[in-house]
Parts: structure tokens; C-alpha cells; sequence
């Protein structure tokens, strides 16, 4: 049995895991490497590592771009087998896809008008809206803690990570033929940090033979615990008492569902003041009617809340924004508001024009609710760099910059460490990946402090046996 490591070994995007077992070639996630447009490219486009066309079946964790957003471009280049998802999983899948395709699509439309007039020849997408409803047509939709063959003497189970609704942990059983040994091997996924607003706890693996985890934010700790009501409510209060705009980039799953039911119970309470609270991306209005179709990946008050008061992810004041032109009218405004908007790490979306008009206000404020990858537009803002480029133009920051890491939905050092320690079994050899190296290389020590089994840290490219 083998496993090489195509992507997020390194770095935190781009997840990608090949498993050879009995002859059979299995791909964990399939996600597209998020960075400088032209490096990003590169990556993504040809399938380094391996050929599509030899991949038997792929498991996704779950739907965010970085561990689903390149299966249209792996369909498209020949692989034909299933794809195993959660419900949930699915169901995002077919509206962040589609999203990330009309993306590539406006982008080139917009590049190559000024590539044309440069006499350059024009660039093309990876995948278009057309490949991501071929590719959605492979999808086998399997629910959380049930069994399913996926490949010859590889039987699968889902179970909940807790990290975005409908994430998984991979659990494999493996009656591997070349040695005749049953083996039992977990892919972490994205490890939610558990005690969630919205979501259930990851449910705890049990004799665990080989780990492959995520290491994201090894080394760090987050500055404040899951439900920090009262570091939220200071943040928002003087904000809104600076009077100007709060614009928050949100990841469009998860994070601004989650960002809407805190501000509803805020509101509620008569903690923060009601100022109006715009949702403006069109990927986050379907991921928030999506959320209310899957109550399966709840926690026991979400659940209450749910049935008690209908809708945890509505209230009064809020309006969801899909129509361009109502996009415009908001940018346009000198209206106090709460504006949420795509893409969390300020690469893409609607967020760059909010920022575009307001980063340089010092009575605004940009607070960030998530993780930004090195050297993107969001990682520069919030470690307050005093000029950014957006479209290509420079622009002071002026605006306040505010980090609340409560939302993350990534467990942190001792978190992870945590979850590591939970986890029975001997796990003989552990993988770290989808982390920058200072971070998987400060959780590897620190496991290597008490675990006697084998901690690498994964090389993109590099092939193991097992």
C-alpha cells in the first residue's frame, strides 16, 4: 500500500492524496492550490502527480475550493469513477463549483480584453459552469457513520469533522492482499475545533493504524475560545459607534452562517446595537438556504433553535444581496452598515470592491473571522500592511483592521493536539499535511514529544509505503 502526496503537502491549499491499495488508485480530496494567479494556474491545470484517467475513485472530506475545487478539471481530463461525499458535502459541491467556474470565466473575459489590446495571446479556464455539471452527475452520496465499498477490500466510513457543515473524516478499513493485514487508516480532513455555534463535535476515530491530519495551525493558538460573546460584542460596539462601514470578508460556508447566527443572538439580547447587516454574495445566500436543508450536522441548540424559532440564519435587518445592481447600490451607499461578503482571503468576489471603497475610511472597519493564506490580499490587510494592491491599483490602509480568530473553523495547536490524543490506536505512521512547513513542523515536534510512533511531515511529490 502506498500514498504520495499531490498537494497541500507544503503549503495550505490544493489537497490532494493518492492511496494505492490492491491495484486500485484511490484520491483523497481534489482541490485547487490557491495563490499568485499565474503560479495557481500552473498547478491546476494538469494534474502533475498523476493521470485522471487512472483514478478509480475519489473521497472528499469536504466542499471548500482548496479540498473540492478541482474535480470538474479531473472529470474533465478522463477520470470517470465516483466521487463519495456526504449529503451535504454534495449538495455545497453543486453551488461552490458551479461559483468557482463563474469565476475562472469572469476573470479570463476580463483578462483578455487587456491582454488583446497588449497584442498577448488570451488565457483560458480550467474548467467552465458546463464541466461542473458533468462532473456533479459522479457524485455517490453516502450519510455520516454508514459503510460503503469503494474500492476492492477498501470499505469507507464518514465521520463527522466539524469543521464546515457536512465535513468528514475519512475512515478506510483496508484488507490490503500483498500482506493479507487489515488496516484501519483516518484522513483528517479539516479538524473543527469543536464546541461550534452551529456545528456538532468531530467525533472521535477509534484503532487508528496510520493518520494522515491536517496541520493548518500548528504551532498557533487561536487568541480566543469558540464562543467569545463578549470579545464579539465589544469589537462590533465600537465599531459601530466609529460610524462607518464594518466589512467583513467571510469564507460564503459556514463561516457567514455562523457570522449571522451570533449577530442574530447579539441582536436578540440587545448586546450590539441594530444596525443593518447585508449578506452580499450570491454563493453565500445558496450555502445559507442549503444550511437549513441539513440539520443532520447541528448541535442540540441549533437544533432547538431551529424548530423553536424557524430560521437561525435570519432576522430582521437583514438582506440578502444576489443581484449585481443591488451590489453596486450598497458600494455606492454612505449608509452605516455590516457588509459580509466573498471571498474570505479578499482574492476574489464582491469583497474586493467593498474593500476597493472603503479600506482607505478610518472610521470603517475590516474584520476578519477566518484564516488567510500567505501573501493573499486578506493575509496583507490583516497583518496591516500600510499599502495593498486591489484590481491592480495601490491603496492606503486607513480603515481599522480587527481579528476574531473565535470563528475559526480550524482547530489550533492544542486543539489538534488534543484531537491527535483522542484518537486510539497505535497509529503507527502519521502524515502531516495542509499546513506551511513552521506549522506542520511545530506540530510534529510536539507530538514527537509523546508518541512513539513515526511523525513525518509530508513532501509534495513523495511516495510512502505502508
Amino acid at each position: 500500500m502506498k500514498i504520495k502526496f499531490c498537494g497541500a503537502a507544503g503549503t495550505t491549499t490544493g489537497s490532494q492524496h493518492l492511496l494505492e491499495v490492491n491495484g486500485q488508485k484511490i484520491l483523497l480530496d481534489c482541490g485547487l492550490y490557491q495563490g499568485h494567479r499565474k503560479d495557481a494556474y500552473d498547478v491546476n491545470c494538469c494534474f502533475p502527480h498523476f493521470d485522471p484517467k487512472e483514478i478509480d475513485a475519489v473521497v472528499l472530506s469536504h466542499a471548500h475550493i482548496d479540498h473540492s475545487g478541482n474535480l470538474p478539471n479531473l472529470t474533465k481530463k478522463g477520470f470517470e469513477g465516483n466521487i463519495f461525499a456526504t449529503f451535504a458535502t454534495r449538495d455545497l459541491c453543486q453551488i461552490m463549483l458551479a461559483d468557482c467556474a463563474h469565476i475562472q470565466e469572469s476573470d479570463a473575459k476580463w483578462l483578455n480584453k487587456k491582454r488583446k489590446k497588449r497584442g498577448e495571446l488570451p488565457v483560458d479556464v480550467i474548467y467552465t459552469k458546463m464541466d461542473v455539471e458533468q462532473c456533479m452527475k459522479q457524485f455517490v452520496n453516502v450519510g455520516y457513520d454508514r459503510p460503503m465499498i469503494v474500492a476492492k477490500g477498501v470499505t469507507l466510513r464518514f465521520l463527522d469533522a466539524g469543521h464546515i457543515l457536512g465535513s468528514a473524516q475519512v475512515l478506510l478499513e483496508i484488507e490490503d492482499e500483498e500482506d493479507g493485514k487489515t488496516k484501519r487508516f483516518l484522513f483528517s480532513g479539516d479538524v473543527g475545533r469543536g464546541d461550534n455555534d452551529i456545528l456538532a463535535d468531530p467525533v472521535i476515530a477509534e484503532n487508528i493504524d496510520y493518520l494522515l491530519m491536517e496541520s493548518t495551525y500548528g504551532g498557533r493558538e487561536h487568541e480566543l475560545g469558540t464562543k467569545a460573546d463578549d470579545r464579539i460584542a465589544e469589537v462590533l460596539r465600537k465599531a459601530i459607534e466609529r460610524g462607518g462601514k464594518i466589512i467583513i470578508p467571510c469564507f460564503a460556508v459556514e463561516r457567514t452562517q455562523q457570522v449571522l447566527y451570533v449577530l442574530h443572538q447579539l441582536f436578540e439580547d440587545g448586546r450590539i446595537p441594530e444596525v443593518p447587516v447585508y449578506v452580499d454574495s450570491p454563493l453565500a445566500v445558496n450555502a445559507t438556504e442549503i444550511f437549513r436543508l441539513h440539520p443532520e450536522c447541528f448541535n442540540e441548540e441549533v437544533h432547538e433553535f431551529l424548530y423553536n424559532k424557524r430560521n437561525p440564519f435570519g432576522f430582521e435587518g437583514l438582506t440578502l444581496i444576489r443581484a449585481v445592481s443591488k451590489s453596486k447600490e450598497l458600494n455606492d451607499s454612505k449608509k452605516q452598515a455590516i457588509i459580509i461578503s466573498a471571498s474570505g482571503m479578499c482574492e476574489a468576489g464582491r469583497i474586493l470592491h467593498h474593500l476597493r471603497n472603503g479600506i482607505g475610511n478610518p472610521n470603517n472597519t475590516i474584520l476578519f473571522v477566518g484564516y488567510c493564506a500567505e501573501n493573499t490580499l486578506g493575509w496583507k490587510i490583516r497583518n496591516k500592511e500600510p499599502e495593498v494592491n486591489i484590481f491592480g491599483e495601490p491603496h492606503k490602509l486607513r480603515a481599522q483592521v480587527e481579528i476574531m480568530d473565535s470563528f475559526s473553523g480550524h482547530a489550533d495547536h492544542s486543539e489538534l493536539i488534543d484531537y491527535f490524543k483522542a484518537i486510539t490506536g497505535p497509529k503507527k505512521k502519521v502524515w502531516l499535511v495542509h499546513g506551511e512547513p513552521t506549522r506542520s513542523n511545530a506540530l510534529a515536534d510536539a507530538i514527537g514529544q509523546f508518541h512513539k510512533g513515526d511523525v513525518q511531515v509530508a513532501e509534495l511529490g513523495k511516495v510512502e509505503q505502508f
